[in-house]
């Protein structure tokens, strides 16, 4: 497995182990993880802590063309939000673990010029399937259902 992917999904094992939503993501720049972050809305009562969203806060300040250099690594498809960061700071690249469970802004973001791979990670889906399975309704919450 990808090392930057590995940390993303490390990321959403610890947000699951803090009894949050288990979504992690991490920003690359010139090999090295710039920013880390998991979905900490449950622990932050926060409605924007998502896995992206806290990588880049936790990247802090950036130059512009720093992030015209990065890829973004997240184990689940962003969503709306998470995709306008994402074309805010121009980010070229999006590795995704996995679209299964949520497809996100996908065609959004290629329409816009940003490269996506999606990886269908096995990680990815099995830790979104049990996530679902034990809590259904903060799953909803999340998604806006």
């Amino acid at each position: 497995m990808d090392e930057f992917m590995g940390a993303a999904i490390a990321e959403a094992e610890l947000g699951v182990a803090e009894g949050g939503i288990p979504i992690g993501s991490v920003i690359v720049h010139a090999g090295r993880i710039i920013g880390r972050g998991h979905n900490r809305r449950v622990q932050n009562g926060s409605p924007i802590l998502h896995g992206e969203m806290d990588a880049f806060e936790n990247a802090g300040r950036q130059s512009a063309q720093t992030y015209r250099e990065c890829t973004l690594y997240t184990t689940l498809s962003p969503c709306s939000m998470c995709s306008g960061a994402i074309l805010l700071y121009g980010i070229p690249r999006v590795i995704i673990g996995e679209n299964r469970t949520f497809l996100g802004e996908e065609n959004l973001l290629r329409s816009r010029g940003v490269q996506l791979t999606v990886l269908d990670d096995a990680r990815c889906v099995q830790l979104m399937h049990e996530f679902i399975e034990r809590s259904p309704q903060l799953w909803n919450e999340d998604i806006g259902e």
